[in-house]
């Protein structure tokens, strides 16, 4: 199913990746906090995920119950690099998302698999 929320989808990721650095405006806790985008919609993201079936794409990518494809070596170390990933499911697969789709998408992935502590994301030299 595709969402008809707005017209086009040009500058999706983009406009996701900006919305990635919304998160650094607190500050720092004592313990590393986790990443995560506060605005996304996690209902929407499981749905979605359910919707696209994309466990039982991911099964057939890499057998079991599909979880390995979250932990390949190198290809997905980052917040940002997971929004890609998403955004690249949904262009291979003509799934249409829009940027707060696969933001939403991204936090569910964060929550459930990645776990990314808020460090992860900022650039090198960051305090």
């Amino acid at each position: 199913m595709t969402h008809a929320r707005h017209p086009g989808t040009a500058g999706a990721l983009a406009a996701a990746t900006a919305l990635l650095g919304l998160w650094t405006a607190g500050p720092a806790a004592a313990q590393p906090a986790l990443h995560s985008w506060p605005e996304a919609d996690l209902k929407l993201g499981a749905k979605l995920i359910q919707e696209h079936a994309c466990t039982a794409c991911h099964a057939r990518k890499v057998g079991g119950d599909g979880s390995a494809i979250y932990r390949p070596k190198g290809r997905v170390g980052t917040p940002g690099a997971l929004l890609s990933m998403v955004e690249m499911c949904s262009t291979e697969l003509n799934l249409g998302l829009f940027p707060e789709d696969v933001m939403a998408v991204a936090a569910v992935l964060q929550r459930d698999h990645y776990r990314f502590p808020r460090s992860a994301a900022r650039p090198a030299g960051s305090p």
